[in-house]
């Protein structure tokens, strides 16, 4: 259980999980979407998230190669769950910060030098 909890809950797959539930993206759009991701880490994630089932890659035979990614169902089912921790995430930032603010000056103040 927890090693499916971590392949899912992981900074990139959340992003990528949340972008591919709405339909087909290409890598690049995937890349400009994401920002900070390199691309080894983007093609990384990909590749365990399709090795999980939850993404699909689907290769079309063009020239250049065309490539999608689309969340499958297994993955669609966890996007109300990650909306609403990406939702949580966003609007609670500002007093998490404060938080971890004002444990750093007590801790810094307790601890003798």
């Amino acid at each position: 259980m927890l090693d499916v909890l971590d392949r899912i809950s992981g900074k990139w797959a959340v992003s990528i999980l949340l972008r591919t539930s709405s339909g087909p993206v290409r890598f690049t759009e995937l890349e400009r979407s994401l920002r900070g991701i390199s691309r080894r880490m983007l093609t990384l994630n990909l590749r365990n998230l399709e090795r999980d089932g939850l993404i699909v890659r689907t290769v079309y035979p063009t020239v250049p190669p065309k490539v999608e990614y689309t969340a499958t169902e297994m993955a669609r089912e966890l996007y109300g769950s990650l909306a609403g921790l990406t939702s949580w995430a966003v609007r609670h930032r500002d007093t998490v910060a404060a938080a971890r603010e004002a444990y750093d000056q007590r801790r810094h103040i307790d601890v003798p030098p």
